[in-house]
């Protein structure tokens, strides 16, 4: 049987980013507009990095939390979980970063103050509260509803009969999940597990809004410096591009190694 033609294509997509690549790589080794830059920005990739792990990892949890709430047999866990899916989905990623940043945080600091003075606790101050930490905050719950129905899907997807004959072996609700339910969700959630992280890179320079300096916002502050817009840009993309390529061919070769042991 014929191969999908998706399947049989030559990746001419990714020499033509390859060579673009070069191109831009060898820019940044001949030209000292390019060298500056590169050498700039890249003290931001750690923080990107940074940003990108910890909020995705912290997201999962939180995302995993809701889907088992929202398929819980409790009717207030199933319409909580619901009510914070809908609304965090329907509030844009940069709202919700500022709402986190000078809202949430301020109004935490207070409600800790009006609970802590009465009982000799510590005074909080807003600016205990560093705008990185706010950041990943506000991508963690942002990114957590998402992968909630992820996750609501994977689950739901396993078959009702293996479920059952997990139960009559005398499996715990815990040893049920760890060993028959969430072993084969994972490799159904995998691709947009993958697809949300490599997301959650690019969705990272949103925090250059609250001056964190990932990326795009020494972008930002170099191209100001130097006038030099369009190459600095360039080493922009070309820095995101990198790790968001990289890891989607890592997460594909992932997918197709799973897929192969499946099928065995």
């Amino acid at each position: 049987m014929a191969q999908p033609q998706e399947q049989q294509d030559f990746p001419w997509w990714l020499v033509a980013l390859c060579v673009i690549g070069a191109v831009l790589f060898y820019q940044v080794w001949a030209s000292d507009v390019y060298s500056d830059a590169m050498a700039t920005l890249s003290k931001g990739i750690w923080l990107t990095v940074m940003v990108t792990l910890i909020a995705y990892g912290l997201a999962c949890v939180l995302g995993l939390a809701l889907a088992l709430a929202g398929l819980s047999r409790f009717v207030l866990l199933r319409q909580g979980a619901r009510f914070y899916i809908e609304v965090v989905r329907g509030v844009p990623i940069m709202v919700l970063l500022l709402y986190v940043a000078f809202a949430v945080t301020p109004g935490f600091v207070i409600a800790w103050n009006w609970l802590a003075e009465p009982l000799g606790l510590a005074v909080l101050k807003t600016r205990d509260f560093p705008l990185l930490w706010r950041a990943i905050i506000a991508l963690t719950l942002a990114y957590s509803a998402f992968l909630a129905e992820i996750f609501r899907a994977g689950l739901q997807a396993v078959d009702r009969g293996q479920i059952e004959a997990a139960q009559a072996l005398g499996l715990s609700g815990w040893q049920r999940f760890r060993h028959v339910v969430f072993p084969q969700a994972f490799r159904t959630i995998l691709p947009p597990l993958g697809n949300d992280f490599v997301a959650m890179v690019k969705d990272s320079s949103l925090v250059s809004v609250l001056g964190v300096s990932d990326i795009t916002q020494l972008g930002k502050v170099t191209a100001a410096g130097n006038f030099r817009y369009f190459e600095t840009y360039n080493v922009v993309a070309l820095l995101y591009l990198t790790m968001t390529i990289t890891l989607s061919l890592v997460l594909r070769r992932l997918e197709a190694r799973l897929k192969a042991k499946s099928d065995r």
